[in-house]
C-alpha cells in the first residue's frame, strides 16, 4: 500500500515592515491561517509539519530539507514584512525542484504589480477599469474623477483608506505623495467604480471551476463614505467600517449576471496563468457592467474569510480543498531520476 504523502506547510512568520507599520494585522493572521490548514490536512490522515519563514532563509531552507516533505503547502504572502517579495520564494522552491501548492512564481509576480496585470488582461479583452501609473506624483492626469488612489504593489486592501477616493485635483495630489511617502513604490490611480462589489473564488479541481458569488453589502455605509472595502473595515472586527461592510455569499443576483461573473472570473484565472486557487474581485457600475479590479492568486484562506465561505456555498468541506489542492501538487511532482538527464 502506498504511503500517504508528508507535507510541510511553510507561511512568512510575521516581521515589522520597512514602511506602514501600523499596518500589521493582515501579516499577523497568516499564522493562524497556517495552523488551520494543518489541523485540516492532518484530519485527513497526512503527515503534516509547520514550517514558519523567518529572518533566516538559510534556516527555514535547511529545515525543509530535513524534513524532505513530499510537497509544500505554500502560504508565503512575502518575506521579511515585504509582499513584494511573495513571488521571489515561490522561485526559491522552484528553483529547488520543490513541489508546492498555490500559483508559481511568473503569476505571483504579474499580479502583484496592479498595473502590469491589468494590461495583460485588457490584452485579453477582459473589462478593467481605465488607470494610470504615479512615479512622483506629478505626472499629468489622464483619468477622469472620481479616481481611487491605491500602492501599485500591494495587497491585503493595504494603503486603501476612506481618503482614498478623491474627486478633485488637490485630494488626488495629496494622496498619491502619502502613497508614495509610506509604502515607497509606484501608486496606481484608478477611475472609481461608484457601485457593486463582488468578488469570486475559484479553484482548481480537474477544471477550473469557479465558485458561488460573493457581494460585499454597503447598504449600511453612511451616505457621506465612499462604498469601498478599505484596510480598516477588511481587517478590524471592531471597527464600524468593518461591521457595515458585510460579505453576502451566494450574492442575491441573477443566474444571468451570476454566469457573467464566473465566466469572467474563470477567464481571468486562465489568463493570468493561475493554478490551484485564486480570487478575482470586481466592481459593477450602475449600467450594470463587470470591471475586474484584480486577480489575486494568493487570497486569505483562513475559515473565516471569503474563499472559505465560498468553499461552503459550494458545499465543500475545508479540508476536502485542502485535500485537492495536496493532490493537485502531488499530480505536479517530478521525482529526480539520476539516470534521466532531463529530469527536473
Amino acid at each position: 500500500m502506498k504511503p500517504a504523502p508528508a507535507i510541510a506547510i511553510v507561511y512568512n512568520a510575521y516581521e515589522p515592515r520597512p514602511t506602514a507599520t501600523g499596518e500589521r494585522l493582515s501579516e499577523e493572521s497568516v499564522a493562524e491561517m497556517a495552523q488551520q490548514a494543518h489541523e485540516a490536512v492532518r484530519s485527513l490522515g497526512l503527515g503534516v509539519t509547520l514550517v514558519p519563514l523567518q529572518r533566516s532563509l538559510l534556516n527555514f531552507l535547511g529545515r525543509v530539507k530535513e524534513l524532505a516533505p513530499d510537497a509544500l503547502i505554500n502560504l508565503c504572502e512575502g518575506f521579511c514584512g515585504r509582499p513584494q517579495w511573495e513571488s521571489n520564494v515561490a522561485g526559491i522552491f522552484e528553483l529547488l525542484g520543490l513541489t508546492f501548492t498555490g500559483n508559481a512564481s511568473k503569476t505571483l509576480a504579474i499580479c502583484q504589480d496592479k498595473f502590469k496585470a491589468k494590461a495583460v488582461l485588457r490584452a485579453a479583452g477582459l473589462p478593467t477599469a481605465p488607470a494610470q501609473v504615479m512615479l512622483t506624483g506629478d505626472e499629468p492626469l489622464e483619468l477622469r474623477f472620481p479616481l481611487i488612489v491605491k500602492p501599485n504593489n500591494e495587497d491585503a486592501s493595504l494603503g486603501i483608506y476612506p481618503e482614498s477616493v478623491v474627486r478633485d485635483e488637490e485630494a488626488l495630489r495629496r494622496q498619491v505623495r502619502r502613497c508614495l511617502d509610506n509604502y515607497k513604490q509606484p501608486v496606481l490611480v484608478e477611475g472609481f467604480i461608484d457601485g457593486r462589489e463582488f468578488n469570486v473564488s475559484v479553484m482548481e479541481n480537474g477544471t477550473v471551476t469557479p465558485l458561488p458569488v460573493s457581494e460585499i453589502d454597503f447598504s449600511a455605509m453612511p451616505k457621506d463614505m465612499p462604498r469601498i472595502l478599505g484596510y480598516e473595515a477588511k481587517w478590524f472586527e471592531d471597527n464600524p467600517l468593518y461591521q457595515k461592510t458585510p460579505p453576502v455569499c451566494p450574492a442575491p443576483i441573477d443566474d444571468e449576471m451570476r454566469v457573467r461573473l464566473q465566466g469572467l472570473a474563470a477567464a481571468a484565472f486562465r489568463t493570468m496563468g493561475c493554478r490551484d486557487y485564486a480570487r478575482v474581485d470586481f466592481r459593477m457600475d450602475a449600467k450594470g457592467r463587470p470591471f475586474i479590479l484584480e486577480v489575486n492568486p494568493n487570497p486569505d484562506i483562513s475559515t473565516n474569510a471569503g474563499y472559505a465561505r465560498a468553499l461552503k456555498a459550494a458545499g465543500i468541506e475545508y479540508a476536502a480543498f485542502w485535500g485537492t489542492m495536496v493532490r493537485n501538487a502531488m499530480e505536479r511532482r517530478v521525482v529526480h531520476d539520476p539516470a534521466d538527464a532531463g529530469a527536473r
